[in-house]
């Protein structure tokens, strides 16, 4: 089983950034996390600042290599549409999740567009909510 865990922009700076809004773990501690936590899953980790690279990722998830996306789009989650377009062309679970509770944070962060073409949203469990999102994935690849 491979599980696309796709990080969009600044999350690359986990870890140096905001420690009361994000934490104190970096991407890698995060990785490394899912990995043991997960052995028994294959883990394909992309992270970008770039819009595009995170759409070709999604579109090699067509190529029916990856059972699950589990994914934190960062700012892009508020703003793109071409994410949202690209994530409508894959027929797998898909599992936004956010460190933070972007729903208690400023008003522009509550609405998620990527969110809408994703099949649930775990938000505000810190690095957990990486874990509950593939724990969501689980359940959706076995109820289906």
């Amino acid at each position: 089983m491979t599980f696309l865990i796709l990080n969009g922009p600044n999350l690359n700076l986990l870890g140096e950034r905001d420690a009361k809004t994000y934490g104190n773990q970096t991407l890698s501690d995060i990785e490394d996390l899912l990995k043991k936590t997960y052995s028994d899953i294959n883990f394909i980790f992309v992270q970008s600042n770039h819009e595009g690279d995170l759409v070709d990722a999604i579109q090699s998830a067509k190529t029916g290599t990856v059972d699950a996306i589990v994914a934190n789009w960062g700012g892009f989650t508020h703003t793109s549409v071409a994410i949202h377009d690209a994530l409508e062309l894959v027929d797998i679970p898909k599992v936004e999740v956010h460190i933070s509770n972007i729903h208690a944070r400023e008003e522009f962060r509550e609405h998620s567009i990527t969110g809408r073409a994703m099949d649930g949203i775990i938000t505000g469990f810190g690095v957990n909510s990486y874990l509950l999102g593939v724990e969501a994935a689980l359940k959706l690849l076995t109820d289906n």
